[in-house]
């Protein structure tokens, strides 16, 4: 056979075989005198099990190790594996879903979101986004809500939900955003600054702080001071501190 209709045996293409041979999955035919390649049909047994193995979503380097065993003694093993694998694959599809499907059930979604359903309620308890500040505390939620660790994430959203508990907190909470907002212009010593932070030091628990490295080489803070206008910074410098129970 040539590769083509060896390729047409296997239903494979032509590109895949010249692939198996070049990962020595497939080992390499006599050559006719002409140089072309001549298969066999162990040739096309072997593509065919190729085949049939990366179907059942077999790695290339799997298959490579369960065609090595002649015996075969090694497939059950493999395939048992896979099919673990798979299981895991299909209960994280099914936690996927329920997440997208509680999102698409809670009507309209905000347009910094997806949120996970824990920042969904918790953000739910904050003013709008009409305020810009409010708009920047809610990406950089998500950017924590996506990139913390699970138990540091759990304890940063359970201190905020116990912030949130009180009557008054929404108007604390707003109260705390226009008084950054007003401050997207002004300097770091503008006097307005060291109410902004009283007031938002207030606004947030003190466990927030539990294990937060405020040295100078922490470079997320970097990053967040720099987002933020010089005065507005400031205020975030100094609540950190309070919270810490260091001196503004």
């Amino acid at each position: 056979m040539r590769i083509g209709e060896l390729a047409a045996t296997a239903g494979v293409t032509t590109r895949a075989v010249r692939h198996y041979h070049h990962l020595g999955l497939l080992p390499e035919p006599e050559r006719l005198s002409n140089g072309y390649r001549h298969y066999t049909l162990r040739h096309a047994v072997v593509l065919a099990r190729i085949r049939r193995l990366t179907e059942l979503g077999m790695g290339l380097t799997e298959v490579r190790d369960v065609l090595a065993d002649d015996d075969g003694k090694d497939l059950v093993e493999v395939l048992t594996e896979l099919d673990e694998d798979l299981a895991r694959q299909e209960a994280e599809i099914r936690e996927r879903r329920q997440r997208l499907r509680a999102l698409l059930e809670a009507g309209e979604l905000p347009a910094e979101g997806p949120f996970s359903p824990e920042l969904t309620g918790l953000l739910a308890g904050l003013p709008g986004s009409d305020s810009p500040m409010a708009a920047k505390d809610r990406e950089i939620l998500a950017l924590l809500d996506t990139g913390a660790a699970p138990e540091e994430r759990e304890r940063l959203l359970s201190a905020l939900r116990r912030a949130l508990d009180g009557p008054d907190a929404l108007a604390r909470a707003q109260e705390a955003y226009a008084l950054l907002d007003a401050l997207a212009d002004a300097a770091p010593d503008d006097p307005r600054v060291e109410q902004a932070a009283r007031t938002l030091a207030g606004l947030l628990p003190a466990e927030l702080m539990s294990a937060t490295d405020l040295g100078p080489d922490n470079a997320f803070l970097h990053a967040l001071y720099a987002d933020f206008a010089p005065a507005q910074a400031e205020v975030i410098r100094r609540v950190l501190r309070i919270l810490a129970g260091e001196r503004p």
